[in-house]
């Protein structure tokens, strides 16, 4: 069965870090690339950031010098650093994969919930 797992959101104040973990079954990981979307309320779910197998990385635009993406082979998980957070970073990150880098896959975690507010 598929699975994809997400954690590590919360409530942050600006300026402040969070890190977020994506944990996915080995059969999705090994073959795919894995990625962050997120949503706000009103708005459309966005890229936040997708990394393929072989380390190349997309990022969406409003997080780019702030957030970074990687990934841990070993333990089947992908990860979402975030510093610098803002206001308008507040949404609900949902981990993804798929087999394309610019595209997100079928596949959805269950979302995790980031606030940033003071």
């Amino acid at each position: 069965q598929v699975q994809l797992v997400e954690s590590g959101g919360g409530l942050v104040q600006p300026g402040g870090s969070l890190r977020l973990s994506c944990a996915a079954s080995g059969s999705i990981f090994n073959s795919r690339a894995m990625g962050w979307y997120r949503q706000a309320p009103g708005n459309q779910r966005e890229l936040v950031a997708r990394i393929s197998r072989d380390d190349s990385i997309n990022y969406g635009d409003s997080v780019k010098g702030r957030f970074t993406i990687s990934r841990d082979n070993a333990k089947n998980t992908v990860y979402l650093q975030m510093n610098n957070l803002r206001a308008d970073d507040t949404a609900v990150y949902y981990c993804n994969a798929g087999p394309r880098l610019d595209v997100p896959g079928v596949y959805w975690g269950q979302g995790t919930q980031v606030t940033v507010s003071s």
